[in-house]
C-alpha cells in the first residue's frame, strides 16, 4: 500500500515477527519507558550505554530489523549535533588539551551525555516506527488512556501531513518552472514567499476541514471510544522487560 494510504508506510519495515505483532500500546508503553531511563542516566557515566545498545540490538534482531537502515535513519539528528559540539570550547574548568586546543573537561561530558541520549533515543523511537504503523500508535496512546485532545491532534497530524507534502511538491514546481533554484542564497526571497504560501493555503484547509466537521454535527469534542484491543499480561511482561533491564542499568549508575 503507498505511503499516501497509509501514512508513515516509508518508516515502517513490514515482518512477521513477535516484535510486529505486539499490541502496540505495550511497544509505545516500553519505548517512552526505555526512553526515560536513558534519560535519567548521570552525565559523567557512560557505561550503561554499551547495556542500552545490546538491549536495543536484541530487540532489532528480534524484530529482524537491518541495522543499516536503523542508522541511516540516526542522519536526522546532525544538525542538533553540530550544536553540541560547540560544548567542549564554551565549558567551565577543568580543560585538557587534545590536538594542541583546550578542551572543558565538562563540556565534553555533556557533549557526549547528551549525543548519546539524543541518539538512543531515535534508536528506540526508530525501532517502534520500523514495527508499527503509526494508526496503530496512535491506537496504542488511546488505550494508554493519552488525553484524548492530544490523540485527536496527532490523528489529524499524521492524516494531512501527505497533503501538505503535496502541496510543497506542487509550491516547488512552480518555482522551477519560474526559473527559481533554492542552491543560490539570492533567492531566499523566493523560498520564504513560498514557505508564507503553504501556511496561508494549510490554514485555509483546515478551516474548510473544520466546517465540514461542524456541518456534521463536531462540537469540538471527539467520543471517548477505545478503539484496538486489550492487551494480555504476557506481552505486558515481554514489552516492558526491556524499559526494567536499562532501568537497572541506569539506577546502578545513579547510585556509584
Amino acid at each position: 500500500m503507498s505511503s499516501s494510504h497509509d501514512p508513515g508506510a516509508e518508516l515502517l519495515i513490514p515482518a512477521d515477527t513477535p516484535v510486529h505483532r505486539m499490541a502496540p500500546q505495550c511497544k509505545v508503553a516500553a519505548t517512552a519507558l526505555f526512553v526515560l531511563a536513558v534519560a535519567c542516566t548521570p552525565r559523567e557515566v557512560f557505561w550503561p550505554y554499551a547495556w542500552y545498545g545490546m538491549l536495543l540490538a536484541a530487540v532489532a534482531v528480534l524484530a529482524q530489523l537491518p541495522p543499516l537502515t536503523l542508522l541511516r535513519r540516526l542522519v536526522i539528528e546532525v544538525p542538533f549535533l553540530l550544536f553540541v559540539l560547540a560544548l567542549p570550547f564554551l565549558g567551565q574548568a577543568p580543560h585538557v588539551e587534545v590536538l594542541g586546543v583546550g578542551l572543558s573537561v565538562v563540556g565534553l561530558q555533556a557533549a557526549a551525555s547528551i549525543a548519546l541520549k539524543a541518539s538512543f533515543g531515535l534508536l528506540a523511537t526508530g525501532v517502534l516506527a520500523a514495527t508499527t504503523p503509526l494508526p496503530e500508535i496512535l491506537t496504542g496512546l488511546e488505550r494508554l488512556r493519552v488525553p484524548r485532545l492530544f490523540t485527536a491532534v496527532a490523528a489529524f497530524m499524521v492524516r494531512y501531513t501527505e497533503v501538505l507534502l503535496s502541496e510543497l511538491a506542487r509550491l516547488r514546481t512552480a518555482r522551477a518552472c519560474r526559473g527559481g533554484d533554492t542552491r543560490w542564497l539570492w533567492q531566499a526571497r523566493d523560498v520564504a514567499a513560498g514557505v508564507g504560501a503553504l501556511f496561508v493555503r494549510s490554514f485555509e484547509r483546515g478551516e474548510r476541514v473544520y466546517l465540514a466537521m461542524a456541518s456534521r454535527g463536531y462540537t469540538g469534542a471527539l467520543p471517548d471510544v477505545l478503539t484496538g484491543t486489550a492487551a494480555a499480561r504476557p506481552a505486558w511482561a515481554a514489552a516492558l522487560t526491556v524499559p526494567l533491564l536499562a532501568a537497572i542499568a541506569t539506577i546502578g549508575a545513579v547510585a556509584l
